[in-house]
């Protein structure tokens, strides 16, 4: 297991590193285009890993699939673990979707530029494979000792779900993050951008505040004692960026345990659809506001992977075995009506000027 884990964090550092080292080794602003691009490229590499899930698992490659999944209760066989790689994907993916509303408001908060996003997003995603990868390593072991727990994720991604609707949870308040305020008190702040460099030296660097346009030397690295390590804004938008994944993860994480406990497609369904979201922000960022009914759909899939963790033996009873499936048709098709209804039905504000 040990070669199989090596093996795709080995894929996914060198595709990070084809990224940002070779295809957007310089700064700049991305595009709609690009970004759609971007978003269909990593969404084609998901789906042609999860063929490799079907064959690695359908041949028993390095053990897979010859433990019990304790969601079910069955070994996956090829079929049934691309189809739980596959509902795990989407359900992520989707559920991320809500970090997308929050990135809109940390950029704004911060004022980062265009040209430097996609840095912070970048950076932001290799904090998220460690962290998440820890959470879900504590999770499995936690379903394997103690399978009660499935009813308590199911219990708490109910009341997620109620918390989203009935609260605004997508306009935080970035300066009054703790992380941030305690990071501050350690370390200098610089008053502005320093090109896409999140600390500079003081006495070295206060030209590189020019960098950003219409920028004034920075007062605050002239002003401090030459050679002090002084952290950006820009180190401060990644803080805020990263906070929030742990947050979020804390809600997405116990919803890819409702389709398996399976490690292996827990962490890699987890870390692709992570991948995809970068590009996703800078494909839908301008049309955000748009899909202003998609957060009531994202609650309905927490309610309906939440109710699935309750009453998974009800279904199987149900349903069958391959109850997974039709959750996968169910996400889909709530989704798609939250998309469409957005599309449709016009905002409250909008709703209001229009009479």
């Amino acid at each position: 297991m040990f070669l199989l884990y090596s093996g795709f964090l080995t894929l996914i550092l060198l595709l990070l590193a084809l990224d940002l080292g070779v295809l957007n080794r310089h700064a700049h602003v991305v595009g709609v285009r690009e970004a759609m691009a971007w978003s269909l490229l990593w969404m084609t590499i998901a789906l042609m890993f999860g063929v490799f899930v079907y064959y690695a698992y359908g041949s028993g490659w390095m053990g897979l699939g010859s433990a019990v999944d304790p969601v079910d209760h069955l070994a996956n066989d090829g079929p049934r673990a691309a189809l739980k790689y596959v509902t795990g994907y989407l359900v992520e993916l989707s559920l991320s979707v809500d970090n997308l509303f929050v990135m809109t408001v940390i950029f704004s908060s911060f004022a980062v530029p265009g040209l430097y996003q996609h840095r912070v997003l970048f950076w932001g995603i290799l904090g998220a494979l460690l962290m998440r990868g820890s959470m879900i390593a504590a999770g499995a072991v936690l379903i394997q000792r103690f399978h009660g727990i499935l009813y308590f994720f199911g219990a708490f991604l109910i009341w997620t779900a109620w918390r989203m609707v009935r609260l605004d949870v997508k306009n935080p308040h970035p300066e009054n993050n703790p992380v941030v305020r305690m990071v501050r008190r350690f370390v200098p702040l610089t008053s502005h951008f320093h090109g896409h460099s999140f600390f500079v030296r003081a006495g070295s660097a206060a030209s590189a505040a020019h960098d950003r346009p219409g920028a004034d030397h920075d007062r605050a690295v002239e002003a401090a004692s030459p050679g002090i390590l002084m952290m950006t804004p820009l180190f401060l938008a990644l803080v805020v960026v990263e906070t929030c994944d742990v947050i979020f993860a804390v809600d997405s994480v116990p919803a890819i345990f409702s389709v398996t406990a399976d490690p292996f497609l827990v962490f890699t369904s987890n870390i692709f659809a992570i991948l995809g979201l970068r590009s996703l922000y800078f494909a839908l960022a301008g049309m955000l506001d748009r899909f202003h009914l998609l957060e009531i759909a994202l609650a309905i899939v927490l309610a309906l992977v939440g109710t699935k963790m309750l009453l998974a033996d009800f279904l199987d009873q149900w349903l069958g075995h391959e109850y997974n499936f039709w959750m996968l048709a169910a996400v889909v098709l709530i989704l798609a009506g939250g998309v469409v209804a957005s599309l449709l039905i016009p905002p409250k504000h909008e709703a209001e000027a229009g009479s």
